[in-house]
């Protein structure tokens, strides 16, 4: 069995010293065997501490950390605990980023006004989280929606209206991702012991929900886009007909 002292722990480990003995005070760490006045650590401490430190890249703060080592002390499925976190932190999309140059958004969005009015589109596509200033280009999180875009600026759509209805649908999602979270929280997460048994079957609920939700949302929005269109493009056709009628350029529809 390997043994390390204090200093040799900290550095295999990749933490430091002042780090293993605030883990010890708050009991994260087991305490060392001594031999005389040398504490002497083994593999199972510098175990612990390579899962704390994932954890805390992981998001987790010391006290979820504590709380999670108690259950697994306790022995209670930490795996499950563990496992719901994974699912919660996963992207709810397999969508890969992408990136831009300042250029390549000009030229995709059609942007040749002046360049205070460019900065001001580029800003405000940024606050609507559809690319990500980084160094001298651009990330884009969703190619998609921005491929969306530059195909409607194309289509004749100014991007100003572009922009403006891409923060409308962002908001109309957000209702619809609280109404499903409310649904699963009213009915699945509460009093559920997400540090016990339960955490393993909230998971697979949350993996569930993962195609439900647009397996939900497509269809209501493809047959609202059938209505619209057929009752908004029939009232313009109906119009012009009329007028068309009104001016003698067409007959009367044979009855």
């Amino acid at each position: 069995m390997v043994e390390y002292r204090i200093d040799e722990l900290a550095q295999s480990a990749g933490t430091t010293v002042r780090n293993i003995r605030s883990y010890q005070d708050r009991g994260l760490l087991p305490p060392p065997r001594l031999r005389g006045r040398v504490g002497l650590y083994d593999d199972a401490h510098l175990a612990r501490l390579r899962l704390i430190g994932q954890m805390l890249e992981r998001g987790y703060t010391l006290a979820n950390i504590s709380d999670l080592v108690a259950a697994w002390e306790a022995g209670r499925d930490v795996g499950a605990v563990l496992g719901l976190e994974q699912v919660l932190t996963d992207p709810w999309t397999d969508e890969i980023p992408g990136w831009a140059t300042y250029e390549e958004l000009v030229a995709a969005f059609g942007l040749d006004t002046a360049p205070d009015e460019i900065e001001e589109r580029l800003r405000r596509a940024v606050e609507l989280g559809l690319v990500e200033p980084d160094g001298d280009r651009f990330r884009v999180p969703s190619p998609r929606l921005l491929h969306v875009g530059a195909e409607l600026v194309a289509g004749g759509v100014p991007l100003e209206a572009v922009l403006e209805i891409a923060d409308e649908i962002r908001r109309d999602c957000e209702v619809i991702a609280n109404r499903f979270v409310d649904l699963v929280d009213t009915h699945v997460l509460k009093d559920a012991d997400l540090l016990g048994a339960d955490a393993g079957r909230v998971s697979e609920v949350i993996r569930r929900m993962r195609p439900l939700v647009q397996m939900v949302v497509n269809p209501f929005v493809a047959r609202g886009m059938e209505q619209r269109v057929r009752a908004e493009l029939g009232d313009k056709l109906e119009v012009l007909m009329a007028e068309e009628r009104a001016d003698g350029r067409v007959g009367d529809p044979a009855v």
